[in-house]
This record gives C-alpha cells, sequence and structure tokens, in this order.
C-alpha cells in the first residue's frame, strides 16, 4: 500500500510506512524511521518519478537542489533524532503528522 500512496499522492514513509512498522511489526520509533529511510533509497522511488517526469511534472533543477538539501539535512537530522529520547519522539512524529494535516485540511 505504501508503494501505491507513494506513487499516486507522493507519500509513503512517514505517513504509512513508519506506524506499520511500529504498530504492526513492533519496530522502535527510532528503528521504524532508520529502517525507512534506508529502503526509501532512489530505486524505491525512481519509477514513480520517470513517470511523473515522462508526463512533465517534475523540475529537475528544483529537485536536484532539494536532493543536495536533503542529503544534507537527514544526515544532521538523524544525529539529532538519535539524541532524543523514543517517547518524546513519538510525540514529535505525531505532532508533525498533526500539523501537517489540519494545514492541508483547512487550506484554501
Amino acid at each position: 500500500m505504501a508503494g501505491v500512496f507513494s506513487g499516486t499522492f507522493g507519500v509513503g514513509g512517514a505517513i504509512i510506512v513508519i506506524p506499520a512498522l511500529i504498530y504492526f511489526l513492533g519496530l522502535s520509533q527510532h528503528q521504524a524511521q532508520g529502517t525507512s529511510l534506508a529502503f526509501m533509497i532512489p530505486p524505491v522511488t525512481l519509477m514513480a518519478a520517470l513517470n511523473y517526469s515522462k508526463n512533465g511534472y517534475v523540475n529537475w533543477k528544483f529537485a536536484l537542489v532539494l536532493a543536495v538539501m536533503f542529503f544534507i539535512g537527514t544526515y544532521f537530522g538523524s544525529m539529532l533524532s538519535i539524541s532524543i529520547p523514543e517517547k518524546i519522539l513519538k510525540k514529535m512524529f505525531g505532532g508533525l503528522l498533526l500539523l501537517v494535516a489540519l494545514k492541508i485540511i483547512f487550506s484554501k
């Protein structure tokens, strides 16, 4: 399902996979985040990106800049995440999902 949601809506890792890894497979928040990042390595998203690109929906200049910044940000973000206790990290993760959901629901 995560693959279908990812290709359809551009989501998957945070919204579908991490909760599934925690609640269905019993991983910790840290393990779920690390596992999600590990399998999201480019081959997973390559086919969806190519489909969007073939239809003119990818701005490759922005994608390259974002990829470089994401590369740097994920390194430092993972270092920060590892230092946060799991109970607090779960609350932060849930809060982020809630804020994003509210923004989407109430935006024009």
